[in-house]
């Protein structure tokens, strides 16, 4: 159910230096001694808690204005590949999935485990999600398998092994569409699932998008969360409707096209997408080996561009980004009461929180060891696998 009509990519003119928005560093915390890297970043819903995944195998809690440090939730025996706020009534409630096999679901008030749900001890989870018709489904992607919980009771209540034949990196329940499961993995396939009822691969698999290549990251944006933006681990990018299946266009030269939106070195990774319901703007988000972050911005409509870049981090990380956690207004944060643009995390194990340049807070960085402990080993995770 594949259509493959993708738009000619148009080459940009030469940047602008002088309209790119430029961020200058306000604070850098050093998360943990050693080699451990920051994997991701993710905002509580009334934005008074971030929470943050670490090679340590822990996750660690800050406050997103302050950068003050709340604590740490540590339970995983293995690398921990996705950390969400459940999305439940109880706000507070924490998950994360983990290589070790299992979800588990934090107390952030108390930082203590309150649920954990294992797949095997043979499994591996790359990615969970929750919500579905009545928003109680958890469902994680594993080793080419698909498998459904009760949230309620932490039952195991349906297991898809058909659709995909590789690790599955990605699952996310449709925003405003919570009876609609997209899935996408290492074999190169997206899948639409119909998740209301008895959930099986033969009566509920709607659509399968054939991206070519592993796929590492994907999300939803535009209106009614009908576009689906998709990243894959040889830092292509693609735009789809997902409902319909329908290729709108691939951006197979995507680094290429970045690096040449700015005078700086070229993009060597793609870290994420960030859409704006307010500007209806899409970016994508790049970086060098040495640390510094672009936003160019992604046309998909009569002319398929990758726009120069329109913000630039620099000056924070000294080696790969993993995660971006905007907070402008532009974004739907609340960093513009304070004038913070965001945070990011890397392989280099620090956060580091980004103003305007003409702020007068700029440059008054500094390093907290006060609130790290060494840790016994150091797992890496490569960013090119999903584990």
């Amino acid at each position: 159910m594949e259509a493959n009509v993708a738009m000619d990519v148009e080459a940009q003119p030469s940047p602008d230096l002088n309209s790119v928005k430029r961020f200058g560093l306000k604070n850098s915390i050093q998360t943990n001694f050693g080699d451990d890297y920051v994997f991701q970043i993710i905002p509580k819903d009334d934005w008074s808690t971030m929470a943050v995944s670490l090679s340590t195998n822990t996750v660690k809690l800050y406050s997103p204005v302050a950068g003050h440090y709340h604590g740490e939730c540590t339970g995983h025996s293995n690398t921990i590949n996705q950390i969400l706020f459940s999305g439940l009534s109880d706000s507070y409630v924490l998950g994360s999935c983990s290589s070790d096999g299992t979800i588990r679901f934090w107390d952030t008030r108390t930082l203590q485990q309150i649920s954990c749900i294992s797949a095997g001890s043979s499994q591996e989870v790359f990615s969970f999600s929750v919500g579905g018709p009545s928003g109680n489904l958890i469902a994680a992607g594993c080793k080419s398998q698909i498998i459904f919980w009760d949230w309620r009771n932490n039952k195991q209540i349906a297991c898809l092994e058909e659709s995909h034949v590789d690790d599955v990196t990605q699952v996310h329940f449709v925003p405003n569409q919570q009876g609609k499961l997209v899935s996408a993995s290492v074999d190169g396939l997206i899948c639409t699932f119909d998740v209301a009822g008895d959930i099986n691969d033969d009566d509920h698999l709607e659509s399968v998008i054939n991206v070519g290549t592993s796929i590492s990251k994907v999300g939803f944006f535009g209106e009614s969360c009908l576009k689906l933006w998709c990243l894959t681990h040889i830092e292509t990018l693609s735009i789809w409707d997902w409902k319909d299946a329908r290729n709108e266009v691939n951006f197979t030269d995507a680094r290429c096209l970045a690096s040449e939106g700015w005078s700086l070195d070229n993009i060597d990774y793609f870290v994420d997408c960030h859409y704006s319901g307010e500007a209806q703007q899409l970016w994508v988000i790049g970086g060098t080996t040495a640390g510094v972050l672009g936003y160019f911005p992604v046309n998909y409509n009569a002319a398929a561009t990758v726009g120069s870049a329109e913000a630039i981090l620099q000056g924070g990380h000294t080696s790969v980004v993993r995660s971006v956690l905007p907070m402008s207004r532009i974004h739907g944060g609340p960093g513009c009461d304070q004038g913070i643009f965001g945070w990011t995390g890397g392989e280099d194990g620090r956060l580091c929180c980004w103003l305007s340049d003409d702020s007068p807070q700029v440059n008054r960085s500094w390093i907290s060891s006060t609130l790290t402990t060494k840790s016994e080993r150091t797992r890496k995770k490569n960013r090119h696998q999903p584990y």
